[in-house]
């Protein structure tokens, strides 16, 4: 991976940048790969540079729902900087691509080290709540085209293309319908 392509890491002074690159090692994302599990220890965190995973609440009889994106807007194990080892939802890859990775430990070292990355990272918390917030509202409030709708942009803004892989189990679950074959007929 020749350039960085996160902007939580391009946001950071060059010094924080290259050390956190140092103690990262790049991986690939594999389409419906489950990084984390609600309840269950972080072993890494992930700054996406292609590809986006969703944040699923899982609720009891269906697959879950979707309450956030991550891309390379952002990382998936936010939540270490407020000293929580576990996340709230589970974190499954949607679109494929390379990201880098740091385990929790290597994490927790670069933050100490970095006020940049502090400052970074509690922004982005802010960027996560207002987007369950509009997540939420979107649910209770929005009919399901305009959640299909909604959940197709955020896919395509995070997939940075016009095209990308989607199922109908995977738009149910960023939309929230418990008959997927609703969204059979929306997506045609």
């Amino acid at each position: 991976m020749s350039s960085v392509k996160n902007n939580l890491i391009e946001l950071l002074p060059r010094s924080d940048r290259k050390r956190l690159l140092a103690a990262c090692e790049p991986v690939q994302l594999a389409l419906a790969e489950v990084l984390s599990e609600p309840g269950k220890p972080a072993r890494y965190v992930y700054f996406p540079t292609g590809g986006f995973i969703s944040l699923v609440t899982l609720v009891e009889g269906s697959p879950g729902v979707e309450v956030g994106m991550v891309g390379r807007e952002g990382m998936l194990g936010a939540q270490l900087i407020l000293g929580v080892m576990q996340p709230p939802w589970r974190a499954l890859v949607q679109g494929e691509g390379a990201a880098w990775r740091l385990s929790v430990a290597g994490f927790k070292r670069e933050l100490a080290l970095s006020s940049a990355l502090q400052r970074g990272l509690k922004h982005y918390l802010y960027v996560l709540i207002a987007q369950q917030a509009a997540s939420a509202g979107c649910l209770r409030f929005h009919m399901i085209g305009q959640r299909l709708a909604r959940w197709l942009l955020m896919s395509q803004d995070r997939a940075h293309s016009d095209n990308f892989h989607v199922t109908h189990e995977v738009a149910a679950c960023g939309c929230y319908a418990a008959d997927r074959h609703t969204y059979a007929q929306l997506l045609g």
